[in-house]
């Protein structure tokens, strides 16, 4: 198990909840702006927010977007240790830094003074593409081996200067390059770790690297925080975080299956499913859902399901678990949703 940092209310690590994160695309100097798109971020499910502040006018704003803010704010680092030390002064919950690129012991040592002062965690990111020349030359390019010893060189840093409250992350585009360095960072230290597929590319192969990198690890046991990199609106980025712990068994909610269809189908199982899939997003009980295209064998496939659907001719069959299958006729969605809103409420 992962030792635990907290970052505002929210706790990463040490047996915590998995969390979602996901990072605003706004100019951070617009305040108005900035703060919509967190509050859209925290009511699609995000966990933690993290904002660019790449200048003293961004930092300046750190203050009221944090007062404002539903969820902890993180603070984007880089170059300018000042604008960490600013951030945290303006009430931060995190920071985001690289050690390598803010100028030396000196500024790290700063810094440290300043968050352990504050009690404020710092998440070390090492990006595929920022490694340190000697590392490069010396794995002969970017390896597993040279992104864990790059992210835990910058670790030793800040423990010079008795510092440890800290979260690390070893991004890369590669899927597999990914996986593979962050398995080694579990294998060799017990910092928390926060997963993710860097520069995975728009919601459709990002989205898949993103399902295959991050849910691999999660189902290793491996991630305290996940955020999956999209390009364009963040918002999609959270629904996919909570998919994939939903996928995993890692958060609770509604599991929508089913059938990829076939000749047989008799109903709209792909139209039906996503409505259900949409309507109850917002729902935390572990609940299995069946959409199923006939009554062949559709109660047969989804025997492990709570309560299901599956068309007919001239209808369909509900069944709940337990119970046998009775005929339906009419809106099968409007029927489905009526046993599941029952359910909740049993």
């Amino acid at each position: 198990m992962t030792r635990q940092v907290i970052a505002g209310s929210v706790r990463i690590g040490g047996g915590a909840p998995v969390t979602v994160q996901s990072m605003t695309n706004t100019d951070t100097r617009d305040y108005e702006a900035t703060i919509a798109q967190i509050r859209r971020l925290a009511g699609a499910g995000a966990d933690i927010v993290r904002i660019a502040v790449p200048d003293e006018a961004s930092a300046a704003n750190v203050r009221a977007l944090t007062d404002a803010s539903p969820v902890p704010l993180v603070a984007d680092i880089h170059f300018d240790y000042r604008l960490a030390l600013r951030s945290i002064e303006n009430g931060i919950s995190k920071v985001r830094i690289n050690p390598g690129n803010i100028g030396g012991e000196a500024n790290v040592r700063i810094l440290a003074d300043c968050l352990k002062r504050h009690r404020i965690p710092v998440r070390v990111g090492v990006n595929g593409g920022s490694l340190e020349k000697d590392i490069l030359a010396r794995y002969g390019g970017v390896t597993p081996e040279g992104m864990v010893e790059s992210a835990l060189g910058h670790v030793r840093l800040l423990e010079k200067f008795g510092y440890d409250d800290v979260v690390i992350s070893m991004k890369a585009p590669d899927v597999r390059r990914t996986v593979e360095s962050y398995r080694l960072a579990a294998k060799t230290c017990d910092y928390p770790l926060h997963v993710g597929v860097t520069h995975a590319g728009s919601a459709g192969m990002g989205r898949v690297k993103s399902d295959i990198g991050i849910g691999a690890l999660l189902v290793d046991g491996i991630g305290d925080t996940i955020r999956v990199s999209l390009t364009g609106d963040p918002e999609p980025e959270v629904a996919a975080g909570i998919d994939i712990l939903r996928a995993v068994g890692l958060r609770g909610g509604v599991n929508v299956i089913a059938c990829p269809t076939c000749g047989r189908t008799c109903i709209d199982v792909e139209g039906i499913a996503r409505r259900v899939e949409e309507a109850t997003r917002g729902i935390r009980t572990n609940l299995t859902v069946a959409v199923m295209g006939c009554v062949v064998n559709g109660p047969g496939e989804a025997r492990e399901a709570d309560i299901g659907i599956a068309g007919g001719r001239n209808g369909g069959a509900l069944f709940v678990k337990g119970q046998d299958p009775r005929p339906v006729r009419g809106d099968l969605f409007q029927a489905l949703m009526e046993e599941i809103k029952k359910t909740l409420q049993d």
